[in-house]
């Protein structure tokens, strides 16, 4: 049975929670711990409401209950033999026998470690592969997890060597130990949090408590300015630091009232989203662009029926933020009252908590449209002028968080000027202590000067930060630097192609240059409906990038995807270069 059908057989009749607490003031922050801040969200009436698959209303979860849950799941973790300190893997599945357990090891004093509750990375044996390196990661001495997943992640279990797994139902079934429940301070882990990607070697990023407090308070009070009244509304996997910090950990530390979606539910049907967020007069919602892409896509003529006139703050993050996908947006939803004027762009990642800058969330998004023949050959986002032959308009992400610092530093380690791009470096009280038992990585990462290496390369504009890609995926072709993200975004503007249909990367030439290859999905089985897509993807990849290039066409489905839902460049060149991803036969073009 699944879960969305487990979720339609309760009770129907269920209240959701309130937008505010009247008799308790609101608070954003200001705590020590993640526990304090829970303590004090369970003296109101806001909380957390699952909705299942079908958008009908499935569990109804106030802070109050979750605080007592929570603290009965705490002794019955205990009551494993666990001790203080001990990671304890729970699978991230969205609703509250996840929130039990996460908050529980709060109050035991267990560092909780979400993995993914969803398979659709890779299918079942890339899952229990996965799961499997993210026990190791953080070395894990118990796993919990929902029943419908339980048989592969005790396989996970088993190649990892952890012996100690237990369901919710199991879990629940156990006395409570009367230990005495000792807490974490400031000063302690709160959570591993692992690192997106596609291999089975993830890193678990060491989140403190003071790191969190940190961070969310910078969300609720600069990034979002929450106010009494917001509503927020998650379609986000609680396993990655979106969903989890900007809408589970900030929220409830704002006592702010969420409402939550199935990730794979949104999958499914990406318009439930819209739909639910304008029954539940929701103020605030996030999304990586191409969430945006496909709810604008799937919504078709229920715009007009819809009211988003509420939605006051609609966060981009996670991915590079497109333009054009923002206002085919905005244009669509204006039946349904949605204001451009919503959009947040963003920047943030698990090593930093999850957010580093912010848009002014009260005034429009802004865009600088660039000179690209500059920024390939000069590494400088010169202004494109009237004329220009090709540009490319970034969307600006804002200024760094209070206590924050965002440099842009050269190939030689030098702060550029603003303009310049470079490598994005930064630091801060939210900044991860490291990576668990990965003190090599950890010193990769995080320089003696206490900035954090992003990966990232981009540029400052009066202050604030404008990404331009990751570092690693950069083309050095005919000495001339080329985003993939270009030639990518590009190809799939041809039909039938989409947004995540595309990867593209560079191989080395046997002169010694990059030699590019560009993988597209695709769905035609007539072989020449192939060779004309084919064809047509070289074209315009000449056009948009000026590059010669090998285009393979792959089957549907063939590209991987890291845990947070983006295409995985790195993954798809190792699988190419491995012999995993095949050209396409004239038959296979079908999904």
């Amino acid at each position: 049975m699944s879960f969305d059908t487990q979720r339609q057989e309760q009770p129907a009749v269920l209240n959701r929670t309130p937008r505010r607490s009247d008799a308790l003031p609101q608070r954003l922050g200001g705590v020590q711990t993640i526990a304090d801040g829970l303590d004090y969200a369970a003296k109101g009436v806001t909380g957390f409401n699952f909705y299942g698959g079908r958008g009908a209303l499935a569990e109804v979860l106030p802070f109050a209950d979750l605080r007592r849950r929570a603290l009965s799941t705490a002794r019955k973790l205990l009551s494993l033999g666990l001790k203080r300190g001990d990671r304890v893997a729970v699978v991230a599945e969205t609703g509250g026998e996840f929130m039990a357990v996460f908050f529980g090891c709060q109050y035991a004093g267990l560092v909780p470690c979400p993995v993914p509750y969803s398979m659709y990375i890779g299918g079942r044996d890339a899952y229990i592969e996965r799961v499997a390196g993210m026990f190791r990661a953080a070395d894990v001495s118990a796993v919990i997890t929902s029943e419908d997943v339980k048989e592969h992640i005790r396989e996970g279990a088993a190649l990892a060597n952890v012996s100690v797994v237990f369901s919710h139902a199991e879990l629940n079934a156990c006395p409570e130990s009367l230990t005495r429940l000792e807490g974490f301070g400031p000063d302690d882990v709160a959570y591993i949090q692992y690192s997106s990607g596609s291999t089975s070697s993830p890193k678990g990023v060491l989140i403190m408590q003071r790191s969190i407090m940190a961070n969310a308070d910078g969300i609720l009070r600069n990034g979002l300015k929450v106010r009494e009244g917001d509503r927020a509304f998650s379609w986000l996997p609680l396993y990655h630091d979106m969903g989890l910090v900007g809408f589970c950990l900030a929220p409830m530390l704002g006592q702010v009232t969420v409402d939550y979606l199935p990730t794979t539910a949104f999958a499914r049907r990406p318009s439930l989203w819209l739909k639910l967020m304008s029954e539940n007069r929701s103020t605030v919602s996030y999304s990586p662009t191409f969430g945006y892409e496909l709810a604008c896509r799937r919504v078709n003529g229920e715009a007009i029926t819809l009211d988003l006139s509420q939605w006051r703050a609609a966060g981009i993050g996670g991915d590079m933020v497109r333009a054009e996908v923002l206002q085919d947006f905005a244009k669509t939803l204006s039946l349904a009252g949605f204001n451009p004027r919503a959009f947040v762009p963003s920047y943030g990642m698990a090593e930093s908590t999850l957010a580093i800058s912010f848009s002014d969330v009260d005034a429009p998004i802004k865009i600088d449209t660039i000179d690209i023949g500059a920024l390939k050959t000069r590494k400088r986002a010169i202004p494109a002028k009237a004329g220009t032959e090709r540009t490319r308009s970034f969307v600006i992400c804002g200024a760094a968080l209070p206590e924050h610092v965002i440099e842009v530093r050269g190939d030689n380690g030098g702060v550029l000027d603003e303009r310049d791009v470079g490598r994005i470096y930064v630091k801060g009280p939210s900044i991860m202590a490291g990576y668990y038992k990965a003190e090599e990585a950890t010193a990769q990462a995080l320089g003696s000067d206490g900035f954090l290496d992003t990966g990232d390369m981009g540029y400052l504009l009066n202050g604030e930060i404008v990404i331009t890609g990751r570092a690693k995926d950069l083309i050095l072709h005919n000495g001339r630097n080329i985003w993939p993200q270009d030639i990518e975004w590009a190809a799939e503007t041809i039909a039938p192609l989409k947004s995540g249909d595309v990867a593209a990367f560079a191989i080395e030439g046997s002169d010694g240059d990059d030699e590019v290859v560009v993988l597209v999905e695709c769905k035609l089985s007539d072989p020449l409906q192939q060779e004309e897509l084919r064809k047509s993807v070289h074209m315009k990849v000449m056009q948009a990038a000026g590059v010669d290039c090998t285009i393979i066409l792959t089957p549907p489905r063939s590209l991987p995807f890291t845990s947070s839902g983006k295409l995985s460049r790195a993954g798809a060149r190792d699988r190419y270069l491995a012999g995993e991803i095949a050209e396409i036969a004239p038959d296979q073009g079908r999904a």
